[in-house]
């Protein structure tokens, strides 16, 4: 979407602080807010990046832009004025914009009225600030819908970032939520380890018991299956760990320590 600035009607320009990736919000909200006020608004062209609109409020007639800047939104009003409010609007720019830039730019030569507008937009950083001379000043050269629409502009910057600072919030507790969650799986998955090699142990010694037994001329044939199956359960559990199937595993370690304990009573008596 491409539009043009008339250099003989000095723009008021504003900006919606770190708010461009809510650009469909801002500008939703931007002409609900104008609208509430009595701005009538009309041939809307809106992009994904880029907005133009006609306003009118009252007896002002004007045309506003608004563009995503870096992390912010611009928005640009430009009001059908006459001539006598463009000479005093324009010395305000140059004072704004610093008389060095501009005749800098002179010096290199290129075109008055693109370093007029230049020197004017560079004069602009942060807040609701217009190209005029300056903040406060600059309010006693504001058309009465340049003063809604500094107030509305701003209105809805404060809005969405307070959105944005619930967003964040969010965010930063679910990583937290996440980070706590991942500690306690880890701590399970230790405690998990430590019971897998305690039933580990008790199955090597009872199975050195058990063939000792045998070689003894004892019937060691039903407690030898259940060690087996005792260590059969163990790989399955260590597998279970390491895949973070941890209620399997815990499942399988409480089988396997039971299946210890069976043979053991089964060898002693």
């Amino acid at each position: 979407m491409e539009y043009c600035l008339d250099v003989k009607k000095l723009p008021f320009i504003y900006y919606g602080q770190g708010v461009a990736g809510f650009y469909q919000d801002f500008v939703e909200r931007l002409m609900s807010e104008l609208a509430l006020r009595g701005t009538e608004i009309t041939n809307k062209k809106i992009g994904d990046e880029k907005a133009e609109m006609d306003v009118k409020y009252i007896d002002e007639e004007g045309r506003m832009f608004m563009v995503v800047d870096d992390e912010n939104i611009k928005v640009v009003y430009q009001v059908q004025r006459e001539r006598k409010e463009v000479g005093r609007g324009l010395r305000g720019a140059l004072t704004g914009a610093g008389i060095g830039s501009l005749m800098r730019g002179v010096f290199r030569g290129g075109d008055l009225k693109d370093r007029v507008v230049d020197a004017a937009s560079g004069a602009i950083t942060g807040g609701a600030y217009e190209a005029y001379e300056g903040y406060e000043e600059s309010k006693e050269d504001r058309t009465a819908f340049a003063e809604e629409l500094a107030q509305a502009v701003k209105r809805v910057e404060d809005q969405l970032q307070y959105i944005a600072r619930g967003q964040r919030a969010a965010r930063e507790s679910l990583k937290e939520k996440a980070r706590l969650r991942m500690e306690e799986e880890a701590e399970k998955e230790e405690d998990l380890m430590l019971e897998l090699e305690d039933v580990y142990a008790d199955a090597i010694s009872l199975k050195e018991e058990i063939e000792l037994a045998e070689l003894e001329g004892t019937d060691v044939q039903k407690s030898k299956i259940r060690v087996d199956r005792a260590e059969k359960l163990f790989n399955e559990a260590n597998t279970a760990i390491k895949r973070g199937d941890l209620m399997v595993a815990k499942a399988k370690i409480r089988a396997a320590k039971n299946m210890v304990e069976r043979a053991k009573e089964l060898l002693e008596g």
